[in-house]
């Protein structure tokens, strides 16, 4: 899908593009610099959503310079894809335990604990919510929205589903996607109701693993 170029915003530096041709041994890029920007984006998206949100406001939250912004990104929209892909990523680093190493039931349960977009950013449901709203002005939003942020998620239970399949630990005829979907929605119900989530992994899982589980495990 073609991305559509952020309004007001070029859709390259060419100055600086050029400076960084012309030096392609230079200095590497500081990673310091590179999460300030993502953050600061990050908090903007929150605060004024996409099409309000600024190149101007970014820089001046991040305390950096246009030009060093657009030696790392050409344009808004390419920024705030590396700012989902930034959210995604810190979540999944912040759980260690090897999912293949649990008990069945305990699998699933974890893999659904690690859906929560909350997990590492509490305003993720407003930041989500702000991209939906934006669907019709900027279409290619949501595509990213859903690329970046919701399928890494469902495919992480999917997998484990499979994994669990293939132990012939649930049942072979079960729906793996739907069953991930349905997972993944609980926490946007929730919100939406204003439920606490505490509790929520087991609670599903427990609604859910008597019709995935083998007969002989069903008690589990």
């Amino acid at each position: 899908m073609a991305r559509t170029r952020p309004e007001g915003e070029p859709d390259r530096d060419s100055a600086t593009s050029r400076g960084d041709r012309a030096h392609p041994g230079g200095r590497p890029r500081d990673a310091a610099i590179d999460e300030a920007i993502i953050l600061a984006t990050r908090e903007r998206l929150v605060r004024d959503g996409y099409s309000r949100m600024t190149i101007g406001d970014i820089v001046a939250d991040a305390k950096v310079t246009r030009p060093t912004l657009y030696r790392r990104w050409k344009n808004k929209f390419d920024l705030v894809v590396d700012a989902l892909d930034y959210g995604f990523r810190k979540q999944r680093d912040m759980h260690t335990v090897d999912l293949t190493e649990l008990a069945p039931r305990d699998a699933l349960v974890e893999a659904v604990r690690r859906l929560d977009p909350g997990d590492f950013n509490p305003d993720a449901m407003v930041l989500m919510g702000n991209f939906a709203g934006e669907a019709r002005r900027t279409p290619d939003l949501l595509e990213i929205l859903r690329e970046h942020a919701v399928e890494p998620r469902v495919a992480l239970v999917e997998e484990v589903l499979m994994q669990l399949r293939e132990r012939r630990a649930v049942r072979a005829d079960i729906d793996t996607r739907a069953i991930a979907l349905m997972c993944f929605g609980s926490y946007f119900a929730a919100f939406y109701a204003g439920e606490s989530i505490e509790g929520l992994p087991e609670r599903v899982v427990a609604t859910l693993w008597p019709s995935v589980a083998p007969d002989q495990q069903q008690g589990d």
